[in-house]
């Protein structure tokens, strides 16, 4: 029994796999031409049993000796398992019988490059390059190579010679954003993209990266404009649709962003994201039950998603139903205990609920993790000052001071603090650093204890700033 089924179609993997699967079963010797192999070899490395694959690799190099193809996917599938001294011995015995073959270096220049080695990687690639054997590939890892070096620069060098050869590599069009944005140099990578549109006005993926660099930049409108003809090319691209939805949001246009999401229902199933990113709309625009449905959505299909446990939380909490909500930021913080938010709207509802001790543990924490966050620091102090207890409003307020000397907001503050325990002098003193930080908020004084207005000494101070009459 010798039939010769040749490499195609699934249905002929499949023919050359059963027939592998009954020649092991009978004990037997088929032959296999070297396509039948390849696909069969193919088969069980998508299986992920790398063992099966080299065991396939082994009875083709029997049978087929002088194929180097053999050699090199057992040295693929030698790298996977981190055999990489087998994986160089099987390359070394390619080499030996074709010593001009590109894909050999390539090859044995990622085995190198597995192992730390990149000198040597580098090395190899330039030497695949110079044998010119599918250059396109070859730059494009030499590329990568250099990414991995730190050195953006060159690697920028290598994916545009790549693209030169293969104008249809997404990757590289990805890869090559990725530099520009690590080298701030959002202008350049826009000249370049348009060039590349220039010559190839249906490239999805160049239009894709176009939109990408301009919402990097804040430019929506443009962005807005590249992302449509992505999608008017590859109607079925479905991240340019998230992220036309993305640059929507961060226009306000929540309506609008809504529909795009949902646009790109008709091409791909849902993601937890997606429906994450719509509740996080109809939440923007106060709609809060179809928040919920939408965010409850996401985490029924991605139950380790905290954002949708957070969100179903926000909309709880909008409603005022602060204890329910409580349940939903503790399953967000389960999945993300390092995040600042979930804290604070944990602070935020301890607090209406009178927790008042649990609500200070919980602005401790959204401090220590951003200190940055004037407006946890003001939050924090107050629910100090509406207890009367000055002194430790005033403690608060001074640790902000010190993580944040340039916030204007955070003095006025602690003025007001001040006042209200009696320390006119000192409040007096960081009256006038608020104001020497910046004048022009001084309101936020009179807002938070409006009878300091009737004050003629601190009017008077800030008036020598402001030159307000």
């Amino acid at each position: 029994m010798e039939e010769d089924f040749e490499f195609g179609s699934p249905e002929e993997q499949k023919l050359s796999v059963d027939r592998y699967e009954e020649m092991l079963r009978n004990q037997d010797q088929y032959f296999f031409d070297a396509k039948a192999f390849e696909s069969i070899i193919e088969y069980y490395i998508e299986k992920n049993d790398p063992i099966k694959a080299l065991q396939v690799a082994e009875y083709a190099t029997s049978q087929h000796p002088y194929e180097t193809l053999f050699l090199l996917k057992k040295a693929q599938i030698f790298g996977r398992i981190n055999q990489f001294d087998d994986a160089l011995l099987q390359l070394d015995k390619a080499t030996a019988l074709e010593p001009n073959s590109g894909e050999v270096y390539l090859l044995k220049g990622n085995i190198y490059l597995l192992q730390g080695d990149i000198e040597q990687a580098e090395r190899l690639f330039i030497q695949a390059i110079e044998l010119g054997e599918d250059t396109a590939e070859a730059y494009l890892q030499t590329a990568e190579l250099f990414q991995l070096k730190g050195d953006y620069e060159q690697a920028i060098a290598y994916l545009k010679k790549s693209l030169e050869i293969n104008m249809e590599n997404d990757d590289a069009l990805h890869a090559l954003a990725f530099c520009y944005e690590v080298l701030e140099k959002p202008e350049e990578s826009i000249e370049f993209y348009k060039q590349y549109i220039d010559k190839d006005p249906y490239s999805y993926a160049a239009w894709f990266n176009l939109g990408m660099v301009y919402e990097k930049l804040d430019r929506f409108e443009e962005a807005i404009d590249s992302y449509d003809y992505a999608m008017l090319i590859n109607e079925a691209f479905v991240p340019a649709y998230f992220n036309k939805g993305n640059v929507l949001v961060s226009s306000q246009k929540y309506t609008e962003a809504i529909d795009v999401y949902k646009q790109s229902f008709e091409y791909e199933t849902p993601t937890a994201d997606v429906y994450c990113a719509i509740g996080e709309c109809y939440e923007k625009l106060e709609h809060m039950e179809e928040a919920r449905e939408n965010y409850k959505k996401a985490v029924k299909l991605d139950p380790q998603l905290a954002d949708g446990w957070f969100g179903i939380g926000v909309t709880l909490d909008f409603d005022d139903r602060h204890f329910e909500s409580l349940h939903f930021y503790k399953k967000a913080l389960e999945l993300d205990d390092a995040n600042p938010d979930y804290w604070f709207a944990i602070a935020d509802a301890r607090y209406k609920l009178n927790q008042f001790e649990e609500s200070e543990f919980a602005y401790n924490k959204v401090v220590e993790l951003n200190p940055t966050d004037i407006e946890a620091w003001l939050d924090f102090s107050s629910i100090y000052f509406e207890q009367r207890k000055y002194v430790q409003a005033i403690d608060v307020m001074a640790d902000a001071i010190r993580q944040n000397p340039e916030a204007s907001e955070l003095y006025y503050r602690v003025v007001a603090y001040l006042f209200a325990n009696g320390q006119y002098n000192e409040a007096l003193n960081f009256l006038e650093l608020g104001l020497a930080t910046n004048p022009d908020k001084f309101y936020i004084l009179f807002d938070y204890l409006p009878q300091l207005q009737g004050n003629q000494i601190i009017v008077d101070i800030i008036r020598k700033y402001t030159n307000n009459p």
